[in-house]
This record gives C-alpha cells, sequence and structure tokens, in this order.
C-alpha cells in the first residue's frame, strides 16, 4: 500500500510541475496549508479521495491519471469484470476497486469497498470530500458516523449523503464489509 501511495504522490508532483503549478497554488485549491499539501506529495501520507478530484480538477485531468498513470479511453460505455476493477488501497483498513477508470469525462466514481474490521474499540477516521456520496451495503453491516450520528447500515441498506460533512465509517459486528460507493 505504501508503494501505491508514493506513486500516486509522485504522479501529482510531476503533473503539477509539468502544468507550472506552484505547490501553494494547488494546496489552496484544496483548502489545504503548503505544509500539509507537501506531506500529500512526499507519499508519506494517505491521501483522500477528495484531495484526488480537486486535484483532478485543478489539473484538468482525470482521477485515474493519479491512480493509474493512464488516461481514460472510452466514450460510450467500459465493462469492468467482478474483481478486475483497479484497486486502490486508499486506507488501511478500506481497499477501493475502482469501477469506472476507463470511461472518460465520467460525472460519478463509481467503487466497491471492503472495509476490514478493526481489533478492539478502534477510533473513527473521519474525513471530508467535495461532492456527494451514495453507498449501498452489499454484504455485512457497516457503522457509519456522519455528522455526529451515529448509523447501522445492513445488507440491502443504502445512504446518500453531502461528502462535505464529515464521515467516517467501519466495518460492524467484527466482519468485513462490503459496498457499492459512488461519489459525485
Amino acid at each position: 500500500m505504501e508503494e501505491q501511495i508514493k506513486q500516486v504522490a509522485a504522479r501529482i508532483k510531476d503533473l503539477r510541475e509539468i502544468l507550472n503549478i506552484s505547490p501553494e497554488e494547488a494546496a489552496d485549491h484544496c483548502g489545504l496549508t503548503v505544509e500539509d499539501y507537501g506531506e500529500i506529495e512526499s507519499g508519506k501520507v494517505d491521501i483522500p479521495v477528495g484531495i484526488l478530484h480537486l486535484l483532478a480538477k485543478k489539473f484538468n485531468v482525470d482521477v485515474t491519471s493519479f491512480l493509474s498513470g493512464a488516461e481514460p479511453r472510452m466514450h460510450y460505455y467500459t465493462v469492468t469484470r467482478k474483481g478486475k476493477g483497479v484497486s486502490v488501497q486508499r486506507r488501511k483498513a478500506y481497499n477501493y476497486e475502482a469501477l469506472a477508470t476507463n470511461f472518460i469525462n465520467r460525472k460519478a466514481d463509481p467503487f466497491i469497498v471492503t472495509v476490514d474490521p478493526k481489533p478492539g474499540k478502534s477510533e473513527l477516521e473521519f474525513n471530508s470530500h467535495p461532492g456527494q456520496e451514495f453507498n449501498l451495503i452489499l454484504k455485512g453491516s457497516l457503522l457509519i458516523c456522519l455528522n455526529n450520528k451515529e448509523m447501522l447500515l445492513n445488507e440491502g441498506d443504502s445512504i446518500y449523503f453531502d461528502a462535505n460533512l464529515p464521515h467516517a465509517m467501519k466495518a460492524a459486528n467484527n466482519e468485513s464489509c462490503q459496498f457499492l460507493a459512488i461519489i459525485l
């Protein structure tokens, strides 16, 4: 996972430099301090999906450019076979499988997300990002905390929310949880 984060960070830095965008300008666009932005480009910290989206907009590229190093090519449709999406290990407890990386100019990013349970009583890791998010539980149960409200979602349940709100998730009942996440 650390190597993948370093590769994504290097792609961000390289593209920023090619486009002649200063670290200060990129940081400001993301609402980050220059120091925090520097940590992202260093590859030492996990990069939130929302930050990837903001940088993709600023750099006028698709998020896929950061994740895989390639530009999407499909204009009409793309098929992703079961288990064959681009795997993105975004956080230690989450594994994201991107389902539409090859579709150009997409309006949303769909992922299959697998969340493994954490042993003991672990702290929730909150994040927020621009846009909206839809999650549909496919397997297991997910505890989601959204803007200080905790909810337990079970298989077949879904939630649609403003992703600007602080939110955190963790697998419930000591079992892995898998859900479809669509980030708009």
